[in-house]
């Protein structure tokens, strides 16, 4: 009987396969354990971000990390935790928050090759924290938090292609400026509706429960936004109004550019 000769184990091909094997597992770590500030670092250069948003921190890696940032004079956390990609279908979905000091949004975001993604979220504003910023704009303030239990956006071909929402007040004291003086009123509880319209997408405001809208505003693709208020919204805030103006009759209107050079 004839012994066939010992094969070595450490073959060619073999080697070559665990080095193969060696530098995709490297491949794999760095990527999941390289830092996300190093990333900024290298990317912040070639970024152009709005002047009221400012990135002065990020921390953890590229799969788990945050970022501090000031937007428009405000404190905000962002935070993220990347899923598995799927090749098939060439989508990433990651976990998403924001949070500034009273409020927070939280969510789920899919990010579609080549540039499209979508964003479903829910969470609660904090109206009270944002004061000064209400009053410098001459709107009206509410007590207690707006919960937000459904937000949907999608962003494709480099622009919002459809955004669907949610939110509820559980009503109390409404204040807001009339002239040198102040108006105040008890609101119940209300509700606002998000959706998109064949110009843009559309807000609008009402009692839950409630027959119709109390206001409304329509914001356009070109960045024109319209407000309607109704007599509805004078009939919650309890404050007269001369002639025989029906719930449904719009009391005041303004239309105006939201922001220069529209979207």
């Amino acid at each position: 009987m004839i012994e066939s000769a010992a094969k070595s184990f450490l073959r060619p091909g073999k080697v070559f396969l665990l080095l193969l094997a060696g530098l995709l597992v490297y491949l794999v770590a760095l990527i999941v354990w390289v830092p996300a500030g190093w990333i900024w670092h290298q990317a912040s250069p070639h970024l152009t971000l709005p002047p009221q948003v400012q990135v002065q921190q990020v921390s953890g890696t590229l799969w788990r990390g945050a970022a501090d940032m000031v937007v428009a004079g405000y404190p905000v956390r962002a935070g993220w935790e990347l899923g598995w990609p799927s090749v098939s279908s060439l989508q990433w979905p990651l976990a998403l928050s924001i949070a500034t000091s009273q409020s927070q949004l939280s969510g789920d975001v899919v990010v579609v090759w080549p540039g499209n993604l979508s964003l479903d979220a829910r969470g609660y504003v904090t109206v009270a924290e944002f004061e000064d910023l209400i009053r410098q704009s001459g709107g009206a303030m509410i007590e207690g938090d707006v919960t937000i239990d459904r937000l949907r956006v999608a962003w494709e071909d480099n622009r919002l292609a459809d955004a669907r929402g949610y939110g509820r007040w559980d009503g109390g004291l409404v204040t807001w400026p009339m002239g040198n003086q102040t108006g105040q009123a008890e609101f119940p509880p209300m509700e606002a509706n998000l959706d998109t319209t064949n110009n843009g997408i559309a807000l609008t405001v009402l009692e839950q429960g409630g027959d119709g809208p109390a206001a409304d505003a329509n914001i356009q693709w070109n960045g024109t936004m319209e407000l309607r208020v109704y007599k509805r919204m004078v009939d919650l805030a309890d404050q007269p109004w001369s002639g025989s103006a029906q719930p449904d009759d719009v009391v005041f209107r303004v239309r105006q550019p939201l922001l220069p050079g529209g979207f």
